[in-house]
């Protein structure tokens, strides 16, 4: 599948818009055990994703890898199992500006590992770009109190927001968006279950209230499902750096949703934080104006006079090289030529 570029950061955007707009259905499945019900959301979605597969054209691989086995594995583990838990026990201790404040850095990470990875250095304005809606993002999460263990879960919950792009991006010329996210989301779904046991969730197991279970399908399908897609088929086309500032709407969108919620203005550092991160968003696509004469072989208006061949010596010329001055013959000259 091929389209523009446009039409990916549209694709990037919207995916972190669903994401971030799901604060409304995340509450209401609050007191449902949580990574019980995040194992049946990733069952559900992968189901879905593994019956769109059959529906779509196959990609050039239908089948992982050794490489890709171990790939996927680690990102449905980290990127979405882990990711949960890191979530769980950092909310138990540290406040929810300290958890979001600590993902809206993943732009930047991405801005600079995508490159480091593939063995490339990062683009400068890129990396100024992410550091700018880091900074926008701080100020619209804000920041809260924590201790060690929240700290730690902070960074563990931006490191598998990381890994979730930079482990899928390898993937998916060959296997597609969609095998991608049917197996991620497949591979989640016992760790999240083990995870589970481990904490203790098996003496609260129940059967989902009618809005818990209308809030975990909707979690399936538009954000794992149509979400997951979204973002996949948008970072296929624009790599890892260019797509993970993109994560900088996530808050925005959070921000919006909350606000339409609770029906309340946000105040005015969050209004400003999102000025902030609009501005770095804009950054990689303006085109900045190269002053005259700079490229290739040389700078400024000499070095294009010498590619050319031309006198520099007249320093009235302004910006435009001077032509270079042809000598007439003289008539002595011209005498001799005619009686050669």
């Amino acid at each position: 599948m091929t389209f523009s570029a446009r039409t990916a950061y549209a694709l990037c955007t919207l995916g972190m818009v669903i994401v971030g707009s799901s604060v409304a259905t995340s509450r209401a499945i609050i007191d449902y055990p949580l990574l019980t019900g995040q194992a049946m959301r990733y069952a559900v979605a992968a189901v879905l994703l593994f019956g769109l597969a059959r529906l779509l054209p196959p990609p050039a691989r239908s089948r992982p890898t050794g490489r890709d086995l171990g790939l996927l594995i680690g990102l449905g583990v980290t990127g979405l199992a882990l990711f949960n838990v890191c979530v769980l026990v950092g909310l138990r201790h540290a406040e929810p500006a300290v958890i979001g404040t600590a993902v809206g850095a993943a732009p930047l990470a991405l801005a600079v590992l995508g490159p480091l990875i593939a063995r490339r250095r990062p683009a400068g304005r890129l990396v100024v770009a992410a550091a700018v809606v880091v900074a926008g993002t701080a100020l619209v999460e804000g920041f809260g109190r924590t201790d060690g263990i929240g700290l730690a879960a902070a960074a563990g919950a931006l490191a598998c927001e990381t890994a979730f792009s930079l482990l899928a991006a390898p993937m998916l010329d060959s296997l597609g968006a969609v095998l991608v996210s049917a197996y991620s989301c497949l591979l989640a779904v016992p760790v999240l279950l083990a995870g589970a046991l481990i904490l203790g969730e098996t003496a609260v197991w129940r059967l989902p209230s009618p809005s818990e279970a209308a809030a975990l399908a909707y979690l399936a399908v538009f954000v794992t499902v149509a979400a997951f897609l979204a973002w996949f088929l948008g970072l296929q086309r624009l790599g890892v750096e260019r797509a993970g500032i993109i994560v900088g709407v996530l808050p925005l969108a959070t921000l919006a949703t909350t606000v339409l919620m609770d029906r309340h203005l946000p105040p005015a550092a969050a209004t400003a934080g999102v000025v902030i991160v609009a501005a770095g968003l804009a950054l990689p696509h303006l085109k900045l104006r190269k002053p005259y004469g700079m490229g290739a072989g040389g700078t400024g208006n000499g070095a294009r006079c010498r590619r050319m061949n031309w006198s520099t010596s007249n320093e009235q010329a302004g910006p435009r090289c001077p032509r270079p001055r042809l000598k007439r013959p003289t008539s002595t000259s011209a005498s001799s030529t005619a009686m050669s």
